[in-house]
């Protein structure tokens, strides 16, 4: 009888726990109004596309015949390309968005979320836009669905730009928490209502080279556009909707110029994807910056915009 009651009261402590950590790290949705003053200021704007109230930037000169179009990767924003657009838009018009699913664009209506749904939204992107052609650039997923859009609809594309791009299966060194989490399926009601800030971090740092660069106020604004009402939905329907490697057959019939910028200490997709990359698209340059991860255009723009400068300069 001791033993049970001991037993017993062991299973209420770890109960008792296990609340108070939920309860500490309860984060309900918030609505994306609540989340515009600080993440959509001016140049920010809203436009419909399919269906959605896509969060856009579009700065630089509209001389600009080719303007420059930039996709973040998973669970990333319109913000992550800050410094790259600092340095580029006295020269060239470029644009930016948060694709659907993250930032503040948020799900889509249909809950489609595959590949080719992506590729479609940005033909219609561009059509909204009135844009014939463009020099398209993407990091990560964003990187998927540049290349995927350019095999899809090669006039389109005058130039492409791929940062640490996904495409090819692979084997991470080392994934972020929040990635891991979003995977497993018996762990998504605790997904979708809460999030410990610290494991935000934990993830952000987890794709630098040099987690020193992640200042309090990066991980503010991961935090804070996760939790963008349905975007935890959509994180987790992203994944089961885009396996690796899917449509990688078409990467060597691409026939546009193409740059490759890789960090060389991305533990997420490996440099032998990059290789792979420069290997089957005929022409392709690959860079590689050795002190960089997987988002290498936000951890040094400085560093990683000379390499594009010079690629549109050619």
């Amino acid at each position: 009888m001791r033993i049970t009651r001991i037993l017993a009261i062991g299973v209420l402590a770890l109960a008792a726990l296990a609340g108070t950590g939920v309860a500490l790290t309860w984060a309900p949705d918030r609505p994306v109004d609540t989340l515009k003053a600080r993440w959509a200021p001016w140049p920010s704007r809203f436009v419909e596309i399919e269906g959605m109230p896509v969060h856009l930037r579009d700065e630089g000169p509209r001389t600009d015949a080719t303007p420059l179009v930039l996709l973040h990767g998973t669970s990333a924003s319109l913000h992550t390309w800050d410094g790259w657009v600092d340095a580029l838009k006295g020269e060239r018009r470029i644009i930016r968005i948060d694709l659907p699913g993250f930032g503040l664009t948020g799900p889509t209506p249909d809950g489609d979320y595959r590949l080719v749904r992506y590729s479609r939204f940005v033909g219609a992107l561009l059509d909204e836009l009135g844009l014939k052609q463009v020099v398209l650039a993407g990091n990560s997923f964003g990187g998927q669905v540049a290349w995927k859009f350019a095999a899809d609809a090669p006039g389109r594309v005058a130039r492409l730009v791929l940062v640490d791009a996904a495409g090819y299966p692979f084997k991470p060194e080392s994934v972020p928490a929040a990635f891991r989490i979003a995977r497993i399926p018996a762990l998504e009601p605790l997904m979708t209502h809460t999030l410990p800030r610290s494991m935000v971090e934990s993830s952000v740092r987890n794709v630098y080279g040099d987690p020193a660069r992640v200042t309090p106020e990066l991980v503010d604004r991961y935090y804070e556009l996760a939790l963008r009402e349905g975007n935890r939905d959509a994180l987790v329907q992203r994944f089961r909707q885009t396996p690796g490697g899917e449509f990688a057959e078409q990467i060597p019939q691409l026939k546009v110029p193409t740059l490759i910028l890789w960090g060389g200490r991305d533990r997420l997709i490996p440099l032998e994807n990059g290789q792979r990359f420069a290997r089957e698209i005929a022409g392709s340059k690959l860079v590689v910056f050795d002190a960089l991860g997987h988002v290498p255009h936000e951890e040094d723009p400085s560093a990683t915009v000379a390499a594009v400068k010079g690629f549109l300069a050619q």
